[in-house]
């Protein structure tokens, strides 16, 4: 498999596929496709459907294989932002909800639970995450640019609620006060933050997709414009 991103804020992933390889995508990731690649929808097993559907991602995932020498299949996110590529085999990652995009086929998107009742209730990407395991490239995509930074052991990074977008396993989640009570009624980041501890990389978004709703909301019209 090769690959390309295209794109600065509306991306592409341009995955090229010879007859040997197989690739597999969130339903209704795909944009274009040439002739010899088919698509095929399938689930995996009841249990695994509803456990992506839990996660955020899509309750099928659809196959594709080329025919007749390489092709090439381009994928694209939903909202203005970006799509990096992440090597599972140098360690698994826990992405926020809705992020996973596509992988190759040696790739495995399960369920990642929050450890913390706090991280939970107060960390903005609630309850269940996505666990990226096994071996090959997998794509995320979300909302905004993307900072990758590398933590070294016992390095923290205080991150604005929702905007941590991805981070190896090997590195520390947890919600912590944003500071004194007057910071948190007038700094604009609310009472928590998310604090992410290395060693391990992290991904950070400039935008989430509320932000993105919100910023739209007053230039949308209504019945009276």
């Amino acid at each position: 498999m090769r690959y390309t991103i295209t794109g600065d804020n509306l991306q592409f992933v341009n995955v090229q596929l010879e007859e040997s390889d197989e690739f597999r995508s969130v339903a209704g990731a795909m944009r274009y496709m040439t002739g010899n690649m088919t698509m095929e929808a399938e689930m995996g097993g009841l249990m695994k459907g509803l456990k992506r559907k839990l996660s955020g991602s899509s309750f099928m995932l659809v196959n594709y294989k080329p025919h007749g020498g390489s092709g090439i299949v381009g994928l694209g996110g939903w909202v203005p932002g970006k799509i990096v590529d992440l090597d599972i085999g140098k360690g698994s990652w826990i992405v926020q909800k809705t992020g996973f995009l596509g992988a190759q086929t040696s790739v495995d998107m399960d369920m990642a639970f929050q450890k913390k009742l706090t991280s939970a209730m107060f960390g903005g990407e609630g309850f269940i995450l996505q666990r990226l395991t096994g071996t090959g490239i997998a794509f995320i995509a979300a909302c905004g640019d993307f900072n990758i930074i590398e933590l070294k052991p016992g390095e923290k990074y205080k991150v604005a609620t929702s905007n941590a977008v991805g981070w190896q396993d090997t590195v520390q989640y947890d919600i912590t006060a944003a500071g004194s009570i007057k910071t948190a009624m007038f700094g604009g980041e609310g009472l928590f933050v998310t604090t992410l501890t290395g060693p391990g990389k992290i991904i950070i978004q400039s935008m989430t997709i509320m932000d993105l709703a919100e910023a739209l909301i007053p230039y949308l019209p209504t019945n009276n414009s």
